[in-house]
């Protein structure tokens, strides 16, 4: 009270505003970051965050790397108005560390029953031992020779999963106190920077995790023997036929938490028949689809030699006559796309307004031919190629080439005989194979590949990423679309009511694909919805 007279007191001191104490909010305290708010490549603080690419920014690269971009926004602006996702990341820390100590618990007990197991045989040979003398003190020694073996061979697997499974939990933990830190000392800017750091790591930690948990076995070793005795003199293993079983199983209370890839679900949206119209030659036939980031669909006729474009009703709002048949297409921007020539060495680039009108660019040479195309990254592309041993290669968008470091079979696609695509999260190339009725998926860093092959899989085309990193498929053979986890499981598969499906693409936020097929006078595009 003393100190508001005051404030009325000295003439100087009449005009400052006084509130409660109370009613005042902590300004938050700066936190040490440890170089987290740090650009890697200019060593500059992240003041910026790009939303078409997903990604925090410094100054320098939001001019140099992200002039085309559409919407760069100060990192201090949305981190006030965007709800925190560190709940999130919490959740998949607190998720990560549960499995990851579930592997650790199941790799001790099974340790322990490995033991058990192996003085079990012990014990068991002692008590044929009273009968048979001598024989048996041979045949303990011989048994527990095998089941040291075999018990020295498991326990090294079980020590490094234990051990591995052991850093798992500790690198979650300390990420969940870094986010507690952060989220009790840091300013908004911080804990939004923090989290869009972290969502890489927490992704490859819980990829690990997962992995541990579907290998999560039980091992356990056994002791059978024929007790219909023979009389000597035969060996060891003639008195006694015997046998050593290791035998690895999942325990049941392991298979209700073993996570499965979400399934989606498809419910269509809308539907339209492709008619021949007065000006085309022949009946459409769509070879290359991509949604533009504001929910337009464009679509390529090969037949018609055609860019069109569709609003979210399937109706057609915008057409543009090409000089060749085109095959591929995707959309680089707000209002640029690139469509690839099938038979011919370029890839052109077309502008395509927010009225719909759509010009060409520019045309970028190249020395080989592509048919499918997506996106890499902001600059590359990931492009299938025609009749060549690289089935796949990397095109940037100024048209310079290079290979990914892959192992290619010594085999070439002629046009329309394989599709390709790109999960970016996991640095994967997906490639359908239509002869061999399989999709391949290669892992760049490893330079490994999975081969899928599956009853479901026959005759398989047009292919697209979509929720959870998810493979979608067309199935020529089935009129289908089938479900692929990125590591090669088949997960469903989704009856569609056309014939011979061929295309196939998603929006960007992954919650509606377009379909079409090939089949001549049922032609259709459809719009499907995407849920779990």
């Amino acid at each position: 009270m003393d100190c508001s007279n005051i404030h009325k007191t000295y003439a100087f001191m009449k005009n400052h505003k006084l509130v409660k104490a109370k009613d005042i909010k902590e300004k938050p305290v700066s936190f040490d970051m440890k170089g987290l708010d740090q650009c890697d490549e200019h060593q500059e603080v992240l003041k910026f965050f790009c939303e078409d690419e997903n990604q925090p920014c410094c100054s320098t690269c939001a001019i140099v790397d992200h002039q085309k971009c559409n919407s760069v926004v100060e990192i201090q602006t949305i981190a006030e108005r965007s709800a925190s996702t560190s709940s999130k990341l919490k959740a998949s820390l607190q998720d990560i560390r549960e499995k990851a100590e579930t592997v650790v618990k199941y790799t001790k007990s099974s340790k322990e029953q490995l033991d058990q197991d192996v003085k079990e045989v012990s014990l068991k040979i002692r008590r044929m031992r009273d009968n048979v003398m001598k024989m048996f003190d041979d045949l303990e020694r011989s048994v527990a020779k095998d089941a040291e073996s075999f018990k020295t061979e498991t326990l090294d697997k079980l020590t490094k999963k234990h051990s591995d499974n052991e850093k798992h939990i500790a690198d979650a933990t300390k990420s969940l106190e870094t986010i507690d830190n952060i989220h009790q000392h840091g300013t908004p800017s911080q804990q939004f920077i923090m989290e869009q750091r972290m969502k890489k790591q927490v992704s490859e930690l819980s990829s690990n995790v997962e992995k541990e948990c579907q290998r999560l076995e039980t091992v356990t070793v056994s002791f059978d023997f024929d007790e219909t005795l023979k009389l000597p003199p035969l060996s060891i293993s003639d008195y006694i036929p015997w046998q050593l079983t290791l035998k690895y199983s999942l325990p049941e209370a392991v298979k209700t938490i073993t996570p499965v890839d979400p399934i989606v679900k498809l419910t269509k949206i809308t539907s339209i028949d492709l008619k021949q119209t007065a000006d085309d030659v022949g009946e459409p036939l769509y070879s290359g689809l991509d949604f533009l980031p504001d929910g337009r669909l464009v679509a390529v006729d090969n037949k018609n030699k055609k860019c069109l474009i569709y609003n979210e009703k399937l109706e057609k709002v915008g057409s543009f006559q090409l000089s060749y048949n085109p095959f591929g297409v995707v959309a680089v921007s707000e209002e640029e796309v690139a469509i690839t020539c099938g038979g011919r060495y370029k890839i052109d680039f077309l502008r395509v307004s927010k009225s719909n009108e759509i010009t060409l660019i520019r045309t970028c040479k190249v020395t080989t031919k592509y048919d499918s195309i997506c996106l890499k990254d902001k600059r590359n592309f990931v492009v299938g190629t025609v009749d060549d041993t690289r089935h796949v290669r990397i095109v940037s968008q100024s048209g310079e080439e290079k290979d990914f470091s892959i192992n290619f079979p010594s085999k070439k696609y002629p046009i329309n005989n394989s599709a390709s695509t790109y999960i970016r999260n996991s640095d994967k190339v997906v490639l359908t194979d239509r002869d061999e009725d399989t999709v391949l998926i290669y892992d760049i860093k490893s330079n490994t590949r999975v081969v899928v092959k599956d009853d479901q899989i026959k005759n398989p085309r047009g292919v697209a990423v979509g929720l959870s990193d998810c493979i979608l498929v067309c199935i020529k053979e089935t009129d289908s679309i089938v479900q692929i986890s990125p590591t090669g499981r088949v997960l469903s598969s989704y009856k569609l009511d056309m014939d011979f499906p061929y295309t196939v693409c998603i929006t960007k936020d992954k919650s509606i694909i377009a379909v079409t097929n090939t089949v001549i006078g049922k032609r259709k595009l459809q719009l499907f919805k995407v849920t779990y």
